[in-house]
């Protein structure tokens, strides 16, 4: 697991909350259940308004692993493609035959055979770039869900906020109660930009992250297994797949 994001969060809400008390305010001014109820409920209903189930178990998905590790690491998905280079200059590329399916990404099995087959490299390298481009469609897509929240949930806090204000102004005749009416009403708000900005917005943008690091690592990929179809010595395979490192590299958030 990646403690990136869960230490963001906490890091952001800690700070909202302690610098609300160093101001004098009280944690019980910021807890509001219906307020909670009505920013949640409204953005999750007006993002199925907006996408389809399918879209929305993606996007849940993809928010998912946004908190795990890579489940592929470019150097060992280097040293891995070198090593394949290896046996094909020694046993021809039809001696991966064997080991294409027992690739450690599906993505790379998949080009493997493809070469093994006799697809002639044009022929994989659109193949393959179709697969990388609707990769990156699907994430975007998921992204988007995100960001569609973190725009809804401050507009559904305001209707929250003017909610508790109508509620408010029928009560006039207790004096007392309006002061508490009027920022319990004003909860609504700090939960829609609350939640945009520390959970969905971040979120949106994290997935995009890893989905530019995602078709990074395809395009090493289906330059490695080029090169392994061209019949390129390993070094020199070696040394085209690093130039990925310095755009993409390893990274943990």
């Amino acid at each position: 697991m990646q403690p990136g994001p869960l230490i963001g969060m906490v890091i952001a809400f800690v700070a909202i909350v302690f610098g609300n008390v160093l101001e004098g305010g009280h944690l019980s001014s910021l807890l509001g259940g219906p307020a909670a109820l009505i920013v949640l409920g409204g953005t999750i209903g007006a993002v199925f308004v907006q996408y389809p189930v399918s879209t929305l178990k993606a996007a849940a998905g993809a928010a998912g692993r946004t908190f795990r590790k890579p489940a592929q690491e470019p150097r060992a998905l280097i040293e891995e493609i070198v090593g394949y280079a290896n046996q094909a200059r020694l046993e021809g590329i039809l001696g991966l035959e064997k080991v294409a399916s027992n690739a450690s990404d599906p993505f790379l099995s998949k080009a493997l055979m493809m070469a093994i087959d006799g697809a002639d490299s044009t022929a994989l390298r659109e193949t393959m770039e179709i697969i990388i481009d609707q990769g990156e469609e699907h994430g975007e897509e998921a992204a988007k869900v995100f960001e569609a929240a973190g725009g809804y949930s401050p507009t559904i806090g305001i209707i929250g906020a003017v909610l508790g204000l109508i509620h408010v102004m029928s009560n006039l005749a207790d004096i007392n109660a309006v002061g508490h009416g009027i920022a319990a009403a004003f909860v609504a708000t700090i939960y829609g930009v609350g939640v945009a900005n520390i959970l969905f917005l971040p979120l949106g943008g994290r997935i995009k992250i890893q989905v530019r690091e995602a078709s990074t690592t395809q395009q090493l990929t289906l330059v490695g297994v080029l090169a392994i179809q061209e019949g390129m010595n390993p070094k020199l395979v070696r040394e085209r797949l690093s130039a990925f490192l310095h755009e993409g590299g390893s990274k943990e958030h």
